[in-house]
């Protein structure tokens, strides 16, 4: 929301000086950094009990992420229509989320990371990750 605020308000200012071409130029970029930063480009987030209970019974991966975070998006976008096959963690919003990242990471919350079979992959290759799903998932 922050994005499209400040991109409105200096777009508005570019309006009233005249210059509607790059408003509306300002204003599309803000809006795009705004959508890419934001959590609606995840799947739903589930907590990391939740995901643990899950992926025990189907087998998929969980991946634990952060808004904002560029590898997440990264690993996001690569996976396309896959990506609704993993369980997704947010950390910021989940604390034993957080709790799980840090314990694989000795202590840091680096993200993506996912969990496959319950061992943790630091940031993998996203066609790594496509490759962990079963067909039938």
């Amino acid at each position: 929301m922050l994005l499209v605020v400040c991109g409105s308000l200096l777009a508005t200012a570019l309006v009233v000086r005249g210059i509607p071409g790059t408003a509306a130029a300002l204003l599309l970029v803000f809006v795009l950094l705004a959508g890419l930063n934001s959590p609606l480009v995840f799947p739903r987030s589930i907590g990391a009990v939740e995901a643990q209970r899950r992926s025990a019974v189907d087998g998929r991966p969980i991946v634990y992420w952060r808004p904002g975070c560029k590898y997440c998006l990264r690993l996001r976008i690569r996976l396309g229509r896959s990506a609704r096959q993993l369980h997704w963690v947010d950390i910021w919003r989940d604390p034993a989320g957080a709790v799980a990242v840090r314990a694989a990471n000795n202590g840091d919350e680096t993200v993506p990371t996912v969990v496959v079979a319950g061992q943790p992959h630091v940031n993998p290759d996203p066609e790594w990750v496509r490759g962990q799903l079963s067909p039938s998932a």
